[in-house]
């Protein structure tokens, strides 16, 4: 079944890490994975346009079909096989209720941490404005404040009750991202709990980006948020 699909990737990519993480909680090693570097550009290489117009990763291949959206691949996936691997869908409707809030307001969280970092590199050096950095700060603030309640008070340990589910599969990349760029543990230690515990989850350390185990130190542009 996995030698029929492609999965072409980059390393630390949010949501190249969501499809990589689903397929490993499904037991679909032995997948043609292919590892292409933002920096040299090779994203929009025709071997990615050829299946995905718009030159981004993840583009993933099963047979003669074709997602290159992260949600829809890991609801594929566990759609697909449902039967292999760890069930990532609860039965407990009120599970599942949750699961889905959190898998989607998920994208509410990697926007709003997307508006801080790469801010600089998005707005044209004469358009940028400090209060525009100021209120994008402010947002990320007030959304992980959200979170962090989420955490502090859910059924736990995982965002969707006792059971890791694809709210877990497709947030956790977005949490890690956020450290990964000095986001203050102390100030959010609920999600930095969560963020700690599964660091050792055999999906997570299996597909842990290469270029971060090659550079542990990220950087530091979060640190006063």
């Amino acid at each position: 079944m996995a030698k029929d699909m492609t999965l072409m990737w980059g390393s630390g990519s949010p949501p190249c890490w969501k499809v990589l993480i689903a397929l490993e909680e499904k037991n679909l090693q032995g997948y043609n994975s292919v590892l292409l570097s933002f920096e040299k550009g090779e994203h929009k290489s025709q071997q990615v346009l050829d299946i995905n117009p718009r030159g981004q990763l993840p583009s993933f291949k099963h047979g003669d079909r074709i997602l290159n959206e992260s949600y829809g691949v890991c609801s594929y996936l566990e759609s697909q096989f449902k039967n292999q691997g760890n069930k990532l869908i609860p039965e407990c409707g009120a599970e599942q209720a949750r699961m889905y809030q959190r898998m989607y307001e998920g994208q509410t969280l990697a926007q709003k941490m997307a508006d801080v970092i790469y801010y600089n590199w998005k707005v044209p050096e004469g358009e940028r404005h400090d209060s525009a950095v100021k209120r994008n700060r402010e947002a990320l603030i007030a959304e992980l404040k959200i979170w962090e309640e989420y955490l502090k008070k859910g059924p736990g340990p995982y965002l969707a009750g006792k059971d890791f589910t694809l709210a877990d599969v497709t947030v956790y990349p977005s949490i890690a991202y956020l450290f990964r760029f000095g986001l203050c543990e102390k100030r959010h230690p609920k999600v930095a709990e969560y963020y700690n515990s599964l660091k050792s989850r055999p999906s997570i350390k299996a597909t842990w980006p290469p270029t971060w185990l090659e550079s542990p130190q990220g950087q530091d542009l979060l640190k006063d948020i």
